[in-house]
C-alpha cells in the first residue's frame, strides 16, 4: 500500500512512460473491467444514495446510465484506474485495482464534469492551468468549498501529473495524454469523500483542452451493472 499512499497525497506517482507505450500498442483493454463495467453496459446507482449525500457534496447522482466508451490508465505497479464515460456526458466513472484491471476494487469515485475549455494557445494554458493560474496550489477553493491537493509535497505549485488513458468506444480506439491535479475535501461521511479533478487533456490530433470534474467516493454496493 506504500505505493498508493504516495497517490493519495505524499507525493505524485512517477507514472512510467514505457509502461503506457506497451500498454497503448498492446490495446489490450479488456472486454468486461471490474465490476462487470464495460461500454454498452447500463449502470444503476443505488436510489438511497441521493439522500445520503444531499447537503454533503456537490455531485448529483443520475438515474440509470449508459456507458459509451471505456479508457484505461496503468499506474505501474499493478495499479489501474478503469474509467467509463456515460452516454449523458455530464457523467463518468473510475475504479482504481490492483493486480489487473478487473482485480482487487481500491476505491469508486463517480465525478461529475463542471466545465470543459478548448485551450488555443499557450498563453491561454499558462493563464488557466499553468504558472499563473490556481491549479497546483496546496489549496483550491470552488464555489465557497475548500479542497486540499492530493499530489504533491511542495509548500507552493507543483506539477501536474502526467497520465496516458487509452480508450475504446463502439466505433473507434484511441489515446489521449492527461496533465492532472486532485484535490479532495472530507464529507463528514464515512468514507466518502468529495474530489476536484483537474485535467489538461491532449488527444492524437494535438487539440488540447482542460477539463474540470467534482468526485464522491462510492461504495461497491452503491451501483450495479447490468
Amino acid at each position: 500500500m506504500g505505493w498508493f499512499k504516495q497517490l493519495l497525497g505524499l507525493e505524485a506517482p512517477n507514472v512510467s512512460k514505457s509502461t503506457n507505450s506497451k500498454w497503448i500498442a498492446n490495446e489490450s483493454l479488456p472486454s468486461t473491467g471490474p465490476l462487470g463495467l464495460a461500454f454498452g453496459k447500463e449502470v444503476m446507482f443505488d436510489t438511497s444514495l441521493k439522500l445520503l449525500l444531499d447537503g454533503n457534496t456537490g455531485v448529483v447522482i443520475p438515474g440509470s446510465q449508459q456507458i459509451w466508451s471505456a479508457g484505461a490508465v496503468d499506474l505501474g505497479q499493478s495499479n489501474w484506474l478503469s474509467r467509463y464515460y456515460m452516454s449523458d456526458e455530464d457523467y463518468w466513472l473510475q475504479v482504481h485495482t490492483t493486480g489487473a484491471i478487473a482485480g482487487q476494487v481500491e476505491s469508486v469515485i463517480l465525478f461529475n464534469y463542471l466545465s470543459y475549455v478548448t485551450i488555443s494557445s499557450e498563453a491561454e494554458l499558462s493563464r488557466l492551468a499553468g504558472p499563473q493560474s490556481l491549479i497546483g496550489l496546496p489549496t483550491y477553493t470552488h464555489n465557497g468549498v475548500e479542497y486540499t491537493r492530493e499530489w504533491g509535497t511542495e509548500d507552493g505549485q507543483t506539477e501536474l501529473v502526467a497520465l496516458s488513458e487509452h480508450l475504446k468506444n463502439p466505433d473507434e480506439s484511441y489515446s489521449i495524454e492527461h496533465r492532472s491535479m486532485l484535490y479532495a475535501r472530507e464529507t463528514g461521511l464515512t468514507d466518502r469523500r468529495e474530489f476536484l479533478l483537474f485535467s489538461v487533456e491532449e488527444d492524437a490530433e494535438g487539440a488540447i483542452s482542460l477539463s474540470s470534474s467534482l468526485g464522491i467516493s462510492l461504495y461497491t454496493t452503491d451501483l450495479n451493472t447490468f
